[in-house]
């Protein structure tokens, strides 16, 4: 793969600044689930809100290879489980930034507690014809 296809052109990184709310789907079998999507430094991150044994952030740690759906079209990704403190840290500031309404608050204080920010991941593009094995999610 390509430096040029492992990244979001664009177009696509516009999309995604755009939106609130980012389906994303852990490999091919699972529905699609909507969840909160950032950008810090032209890179794209979602967080889990809880961590349950049958929620989307443990279905991407199982299987970091998915999809995510951008309007009408779907982009094949695959998750990186984020380890850096200063990364983490860096998301949560851009949650508070995009999700600035008064509804959102504890939203947002929420996702910059601990417990939440350890659930972070990358979503990077991934070739649609990638293995789909079980491995867990490459750690960043």
């Amino acid at each position: 793969m390509t430096t040029s296809q492992r990244r979001f052109s664009d177009r696509e990184l516009e999309t995604l600044q755009k939106l609130k709310i980012l389906g994303v789907r852990s490999g091919t079998e699972h529905r699609y689930t909507g969840v909160w999507v950032v950008m810090v430094e032209r890179r794209v991150f979602v967080r889990s809100w809880n961590d349950k044994p049958t929620g989307w952030f443990r279905a991407f740690r199982d299987e970091p290879r998915g999809a995510i759906s951008l309007g009408t079209e779907e982009r094949a990704v695959r998750a990186i489980h984020v380890r850096s403190g200063r990364l983490r840290h860096a998301v949560s500031q851009a949650y508070a930034m995009k999700y600035d309404t008064k509804a959102s608050e504890k939203w947002v204080r929420g996702f910059a507690e601990n417990e939440r920010e350890a659930t972070t991941l990358e979503l990077v593009p991934d070739s649609p014809r990638a293995s789909r094995t079980g491995r867990r999610a490459a750690r960043a």
